[in-house]
């Protein structure tokens, strides 16, 4: 057998140093240990926005919120449903209302999703909606909510949950001009009073 040179030796190294690193990882992963999820974007303090990277071009960014472990915002592949968004944050705390929420609704970027939780008594209480005046998310507004807002009566309420359930969800407001009964001038109400 002939001699290999200083120079193989160390090629020769450095590629069963790499292979053992790659199969080290792949022995990782398959036992579960593998990376956990990434943290939650950070709102970047210095320059007012988010730190998103422009990376693979098809995630989404969204908001979760409620009765959830780590509230935040997160990343996710497009496509991506509410249940995977409540997986990120960490799961459902206790007393969450998952039961409130559509969780097989497919996600758009920029939607937040609110996880209710249960308030004293045992009453089921959205965090945030104790406000007349503030934005009532779509994603998992009642009936009762949507019958708050003027030109908004209990028939045109169910009409847009069951739009909302039919189509996995809204990702704007815009999509409910699509609900019979609601007319420009509900619209106009509609966008100050909800939001995706």
């Amino acid at each position: 057998m002939p001699e290999l040179s200083r120079s193989q030796i160390v090629v020769y190294g450095a590629v069963a140093v790499a292979l053992l690193l790659v199969g080290a990882r792949a022995i990782r992963a398959e036992e579960g240990g593998g990376a956990p999820p990434p943290p939650p974007i950070s709102a970047a303090a210095d320059s007012g926005g988010f730190s998103v990277s422009s990376s693979g071009g098809a995630d989404i960014v969204v908001d979760v919120t409620g009765a959830v472990l780590r509230p935040g915002v997160y990343r996710l592949p497009a496509g991506a449903r509410v249940v995977d968004a409540i997986g990120r944050a960490g799961g459902a705390a206790d007393g969450a209302v998952l039961e409130g929420i559509n969780r097989a609704a497919r996600l758009t970027d920029g939607q937040q999703v609110v996880v209710p939780g249960r308030g004293p008594g045992g009453a089921a209480a959205v965090v945030g909606a104790g406000a007349e005046d503030g934005p009532i998310s779509l994603g998992n507004a009642t009936p009762e909510q949507l019958d708050t807002i003027e030109g908004i009566g209990p028939v045109t309420a169910e009409k847009i949950l069951e739009y909302r359930d039919l189509h996995g969800g809204l990702a704007s407001v815009d999509q409910l001009d699509e609900v019979s009964g609601i007319g420009p001038a509900t619209m106009e109400s509609l966008r100050a009073r909800l939001q995706p």
